[in-house]
């Protein structure tokens, strides 16, 4: 594949992958189709007036996806006595967007099966990576809580997919986080001539998502890029904020910070604007959210 500084603006990175996918490494890999629901829903909220009866059709025509709105909005997090028990409640409680997102979420985890035993948690961590950068997103000017949360909910989807495609890539899995010689995407590469990096960053080309959020995927784990000028401001933004809502996740889960957050959160701060104090100070607001995923 082209190197990550090689290709650096949001449409260079869609021709590369689109370039990749045709005549390179990619065009073995099998992408789950986008699921239809899904679709639908984009189509629906990329309108500036969304249409909610059309939300709600969606939401209704899948019993589990119903089932999981109505878990959602009767949650310790949204839950305000009454008990929701119809589609229409639970949407005039969690709001169009939050509708939007849970739905999102669902129909994803269902569309790409995780039968690994190292990424058991895999839907889990990337849920709470989702809410945990939609929240911040709301607290960044100019940020959108919609795109940073697609964004942390596909970062790492390449994983699954590659263990459903790539012969042999659960060991490559196992040997990348052992060695600490290379990095982890240099490992996938040595071994299978591409990584889960490229792999996520062409399942959100093929499932239609933002061309930001493409890109930001793609570059993911070129961390020490951050600020480096050939790149869009959007996709920077989006990488940052994704290593502070895992170093986030990592403290709610009793964990120390990982190499990346001490390697390059610094520059991400930096990036954001953002003081570390700020940054903790979200943390107990967002205990209640992490805790219901």
């Amino acid at each position: 594949m082209t190197s990550a500084l090689t290709a650096t603006r949001t449409s260079d990175i869609l021709l590369e992958l689109d370039s990749a996918r045709k005549s390179g490494p990619l065009q073995h890999i099998v992408i789950p189709p986008c699921p239809e629901l899904l679709t639908r829903l984009q189509q629906v909220m990329a309108e500036p007036e969304p249409d909610l009866n059309e939300v709600a059709r969606i939401a209704s025509s899948d019993v589990a996806m119903s089932a999981t709105l109505l878990r959602c909005a009767n949650s310790p997090v949204y839950n305000v006595g009454q008990p929701v028990q119809t589609i229409g409640q639970a949407m005039n409680l969690l709001g169009l967007d939050e509708t939007a997102t849970v739905m999102t979420r669902f129909l994803a985890q269902s569309a790409i099966r995780v039968n690994h035993p190292g990424l058991q948690r895999f839907w889990e961590r990337s849920a709470k990576r989702a809410v945990a950068m939609a929240f911040m997103a709301r607290h960044l000017p100019g940020m959108s809580a919609d795109v940073a949360h697609t964004y942390g909910l596909f970062c790492h989807v390449g994983l699954p997919v590659m263990v459903q495609s790539v012969k042999g890539y659960p060991s490559t899995m196992v040997e990348a986080a052992a060695r600490i010689d290379r990095s982890y995407v240099a490992t996938e590469n040595a071994n299978h001539r591409t990584d889960h990096a490229v792999v996520g960053g062409l399942v959100a080309r093929v499932w239609r998502l933002s061309p930001t959020v493409a890109a930001a995927i793609r570059l993911h784990h070129d961390l020490y890029a951050i600020g480096e000028g050939r790149i869009d401001p959007d996709v920077h933004t989006l990488i940052a904020v994704g290593l502070l809502a895992e170093f986030l996740m990592r403290r709610h889960e009793g964990l120390d910070p990982d190499a990346d957050w001490h390697a390059h959160g610094e520059a991400a701060l930096a990036w954001l604007h953002l003081p570390m104090e700020e940054l903790l100070s979200w943390e107990e607001e967002l205990r209640d959210s992490l805790d219901a995923l």
